[in-house]
């Protein structure tokens, strides 16, 4: 790597540094949840954020829409919310005899979701397309959205009363999904103490804006990933696909969002190829929400999906 590309790698490094010091003021004691989802950003994917209410998963979701200057929307899930209220709508105007599309909250950089599973299935697939092809089809007619476009939803335990399981097809769509879980302590403490959480996101500086992203992202998808790497990701598909502790095993995409991943936190990192470590680090956000296991084994030890894959698939 030449000094030029060196510098503009290093700038990129500190300015995600510093956004991720920003939130960690806002979200206490969860920093690696915020380097994962900084670097599910980076990789151009979708995060889910699956956990109970009043943990930090939409003052998460406004911090890093705030640090990343990016246009924000935030869309409340519920039981009666319909598609067109997500996509827009078609509306007859009279004076001109036409029909005026008027477009949904979901034409934004950055989209919040919030308690996705409160909506029914329908409403809930009405992000599927825009997630994945970054555009939306109303009456007939396909509109893209603005770039850059990032999702965060997030949901509530299945058990919970009023909420419905995202679809298979839905789940896949995301790059990750993240658990925050309650703070520590000390951070709980300073919680207590400090100010309110509203107050400060409306006082964060952003680091970034839209096109200043787009060039991060672009940067880390030339990340380098050695062969052995490569043979490593393969195996990890392969053992997926032949354990019989799994319904069935992770697709081709499974393996892409392994990689997209991990060469996102390398950039986060200063480093300009992917190592073992990156792969292992972002193992359990990419592969538990894709895999179904077919019994109890896994939970009576007490393990997820990526703690069985690590624990089996030699690091070369």
């Amino acid at each position: 790597m030449n000094a030029p590309d060196v510098n503009i790698r290093n700038a990129a490094t500190t300015v995600l540094k510093r956004a991720a010091d920003n939130i960690g003021r806002i979200i206490l004691g969860k920093d690696e949840q915020i380097r994962l989802a900084l670097a599910c950003l980076v990789a151009r994917g979708h995060l889910l954020i699956e956990d109970f209410p009043g943990v930090g998963k939409t003052t998460l979701a406004h911090a890093i829409a705030q640090v990343m200057g990016l246009e924000f929307q935030r869309i409340q899930f519920t039981s009666d919310l319909l598609p067109a209220d997500v996509l827009g709508v078609a509306v007859y105007d009279r004076e001109r005899a036409v029909f005026e599309f008027h477009q949904g909250p979901i034409f934004s950089n950055f989209i919040l979701a919030d308690e996705v599973n409160r909506a029914t299935p329908k409403t809930q697939s009405a992000l599927l397309e825009a997630m994945e092809e970054n555009q939306v089809t109303v009456d007939g007619e396909t509109r893209d959205l603005p770039q850059p476009f990032f999702v965060i939803a997030t949901q509530n335990p299945m058990h919970q009363i009023g909420t419905y399981p995202l679809p298979e097809s839905q789940l896949d769509r995301f790059l990750m999904r993240l658990h925050l879980g309650f703070p520590d302590r000390q951070a709980e403490r300073e919680l207590l103490q400090g100010e309110e959480r509203r107050d400060m996101i409306e006082h964060i500086k952003p680091v970034l804006d839209g096109s200043k992203l787009m060039s991060i992202q672009k940067q880390a998808a030339g990340i380098h990933v050695s062969g052995a790497l490569l043979d490593y990701v393969q195996s990890l598909l392969d053992f997926t696909r032949n354990s019989p502790m799994f319904e069935f095993g992770l697709s081709p995409r499974g393996g892409l969002a392994l990689l997209g991943s991990a060469r996102a936190l390398a950039l986060i990192d200063g480093k300009d190829f992917v190592l073992p470590e990156h792969i292992k680090q972002v193992l359990p956000a990419v592969v538990n929400h894709r895999l179904v296991k077919t019994s109890d084994e896994l939970d009576a030890k007490k393990q997820t999906a990526a703690d069985f894959m690590a624990e089996s698939v030699p690091v070369p």
